[in-house]
């Protein structure tokens, strides 16, 4: 089952808001390091690593996957 997809603007939208995100950068370690665009506040969890650190997420928030 694929997830629910937002688009960037429904995301600023969420964060102007106020509203309670965890937002993941889910690159990889290359795609990461060749990039210049960060989203602030992002944590970084590789997609590979998600499901083992996934205890480390607040379960109370939203979680917003960002990946290119």
């Amino acid at each position: 089952m694929d997830a629910p997809r937002i688009t960037r603007e429904e995301l600023k939208r969420k964060i102007e808001a106020g509203e309670p995100l965890t937002i993941l950068d889910v690159r990889n370690t290359t795609d990461y390091a060749a990039s210049s665009k960060r989203l602030p506040k992002a944590i970084r969890i590789p997609l590979k690593e998600l499901e083992l650190r996934l205890g480390e997420l607040d379960k109370a928030k939203e979680a917003v996957a960002y990946c290119t």
